[in-house]
């Protein structure tokens, strides 16, 4: 069973051959294909959200659960295909995301019981600027 989802997106998209389609497009300079790549690639998510938003309102949770995977498949991926740290981009968000404290927000309704994640006084957001992969040229 695999622990490391990254890495096993990394493995599907070099037996796949994304890596070297990719960087062949940004050697030849093909910004406007890798735009339309990217884009494609997010049109792919919103497909999936609204496949698994369809199996919640059909109650078919097997399906919840496939399309909850592809969502993670396509996100993680297109980091993957354009060259982001996975890791470093998670770890950043997930270190801003801890220094939050529960608590509720004003003017929204909380219905679950669940505390909101309020930001401190001085929290800052995370920063990717230094993670931008291959995006840095579109």
């Amino acid at each position: 069973m695999s622990k490391d989802w990254s890495d096993d997106i990394y493995k599907m998209h070099e037996k796949f051959g994304v890596h070297e389609w990719v960087s062949k497009q940004h050697e030849d300079g093909n910004k406007e294909l890798l735009q339309k790549y990217i884009q494609f690639r997010l049109n792919m998510i919103d497909e999936e959200l609204l496949e698994t938003r369809k199996a919640v309102n059909t109650e078919d949770w097997p399906e919840v659960v496939d399309g909850l995977i592809d969502l993670c498949v396509f996100a993680i991926g297109t980091m993957d295909a354009f060259g982001i740290d996975k890791h470093k981009a998670w770890d950043e968000v997930f270190e801003a995301n801890m220094i939050k404290e529960p608590g509720v927000k004003p003017g929204r309704p909380n219905r679950f019981g669940l505390p909101d994640l309020i930001k401190p006084s001085g929290w800052q957001a995370p920063t990717h600027e230094q993670n931008i992969g291959l995006l840095e040229d579109l």
